[in-house]
């Protein structure tokens, strides 16, 4: 099994020396990572935040949970991941998507096509990107994009290409991840656009079963290689994890033992949350849990018991 690592996802500070002090603070807890999502609502503008992490750190790693592929295109971000990695030597977790929250599409005015057409031009997107960094040019043509002779410079540090994030629910995407990330994130289902009843019901135990079965099978003999990353909704250290799971599932109106068995749900004292952990890592093998602002304080115990292990 892959050892434990633990990342942190934000999204903005009040004034930039905050905003280093933060990422200071997140690498002096023991987190491996600081991701940023990438939507258009208050948030910092991911390759900015994350250039100026990196700088303000020493070690710590520094991703986007996950660019926006709709929105992105593969000839200019490749440029910039490409630069970002070369100049924090190698600390980039690339974390790409299809898009998803409707809200990002209404307030752009981008079309939000169908979800097959804009997992087809991620797909097409991270074949561009890799072929850029490992090669140093791309010609491509597909459905989505023309590539001509681009030219992939300048080279990132790490070889063949940064840290690639890729995650989803459906079979579809993490088949995608499974054969070209480095970390597949198994996530609920977010085709409703935004999180709601849709993606809390899939995100019981069972589903999570399936999905690793399905990264299993598209990965094949690269599987134990990959890292399996899990992203939280709901992370809360308190000495009675019965009540606080019981609260929780009146809220959601799910039962309380479907609550307290779902990955992105940690409930209970350091001590239960840590075996916790080692028991989704055996079932599942996520070994990458990525916990918010908010909790990585009261969460960081949990690192110091884990990481490395």
């Amino acid at each position: 099994m892959a050892p434990f690592r633990f990342a942190v996802q934000l999204s903005s500070a009040p004034s930039g020396r905050a905003w280093r002090d933060l990422a200071r603070r997140i690498e002096g807890l023991g987190y491996s990572t600081l991701y940023l999502p990438d939507h258009f609502g208050d948030q910092f503008g991911p390759l900015v935040a994350l250039t100026v992490a990196a700088e303000a750190t020493t070690d710590l790693r520094v991703g986007s949970l996950v660019f926006g592929n709709d929105y992105r295109h593969p000839v200019v971000l490749a440029k910039e991941i490409a630069t970002l990695d070369l100049c924090s030597e190698g600390r980039v977790e690339f974390g790409l998507g299809a898009g998803w929250m409707t809200t990002d599409y209404e307030q752009s005015g981008l079309d939000l096509d169908p979800p097959g057409v804009r997992v087809a031009r991620m797909a097409e997107s991270l074949a561009v990107l890799k072929e850029l960094w490992s090669t140093g040019s791309c010609t491509f043509e597909g459905e989505h994009y023309r590539i001509t002779g681009a030219v992939g410079a300048p080279v990132p540090h790490r070889r063949p290409h940064p840290t690639i994030v890729v995650g989803g629910g459906g079979r579809k995407v993490l088949g995608i991840a499974a054969r070209e990330a480095d970390v597949v994130g198994v996530n609920p289902s977010l085709a409703a656009g935004y999180v709601g009843p849709e993606a809390l019901a899939s995100a019981r135990a069972g589903y999570y079963d399936q999905r690793i079965a399905w990264v299993r099978e598209a990965a094949g003999d690269r599987f134990a290689d990959l890292e399996l990353q899990v992203l939280t909704f709901v992370v809360q250290i308190v000495p009675d994890r019965e009540d606080a799971t019981r609260r929780l599932a009146d809220l959601m109106g799910i039962p309380g033992e479907d609550v307290d068995d779902m990955p992105l749900v940690l409930i209970g004292t350091v001590e239960q949350i840590v075996e916790r952990l080692r028991e989704r890592r055996a079932r599942w093998g996520f070994s990458y849990v990525v916990v918010h602002e908010a909790e990585m304080e009261a969460f960081a115990p949990v690192v110091a018991a884990l990481a490395g292990t």
